[in-house]
């Protein structure tokens, strides 16, 4: 599994869901989003970008160098913060401007 979105923090603004590729997001009757297919998701991240309220959690497995850390999102207009915690616990930020990051 690679997302792990937590009820508690949803907003039930449907973005998540709206934007999944794979449709593997889905929401109960409080319309709070789940993951249906957690096997399934493939870590394209569209839902983390666009979940405001950081209740989206990014696994980052060995595989690619993580060992159990995780990172989540935070919107702040023109920026998205990306928030990375190692399996210690320690914390790091990269800021990203919105505007600049798709610039080739």
């Amino acid at each position: 599994m690679s997302i792990k979105i937590n009820k508690d923090k949803c907003m039930s603004c449907s973005k998540c869901y709206n934007v999944c590729p794979g449709s593997l997001i889905d929401q109960d009757d409080r319309r709070k989003a789940f993951i249906k297919y957690p096997q399934a998701c493939w870590g394209c991240t569209a839902c983390l970008k666009e979940c405001a309220a950081g209740a989206i959690q990014y696994y980052l497995g060995a595989d690619i160098g993580g060992k159990g850390g995780f990172l989540y999102t935070s919107d702040h207009g023109e920026t998205l913060d990306w928030h990375i915690v190692s399996p210690e616990g320690k914390k790091h930020l990269i800021k990203l401007n919105k505007k600049e990051s798709n610039r080739y």
